[in-house]
């Protein structure tokens, strides 16, 4: 069994590939290409954020991102009991 991530997104979990085959097994050709370019020269330290952010693509969480960085900009209070984290399991 490949590792997953799982996340909470729109208050569901969601569980991601967590492997940089099952991310790439997830992409058209060009986007497995692209992916394949920064994962390879993605530094060390910066590999497990490349890898969550391309596992991520597609899932909706960038708008969910973006309406709570809309919110923080008209000064809501905003606890992080509802923002998305990724749990490695």
């Amino acid at each position: 069994m490949d590792a997953t991530l799982k996340t909470i997104i729109g208050g569901e979990l969601v569980e991601l590939p967590g492997t940089i085959a099952a991310v790439r097994a997830t992409m058209d050709a060009g986007r497995a290409a692209e992916f394949d370019r920064e994962i390879e020269h993605a530094p060390a330290d910066e590999l497990p954020a490349t890898l969550v952010r391309w596992a991520l693509a597609g899932t909706g969480v960038d708008d969910e991102d973006d309406a709570l960085f809309e919110r923080l900009a008209r000064g809501e209070d905003v606890s992080a009991s509802g923002a998305a984290r990724v749990v490695h399991v």
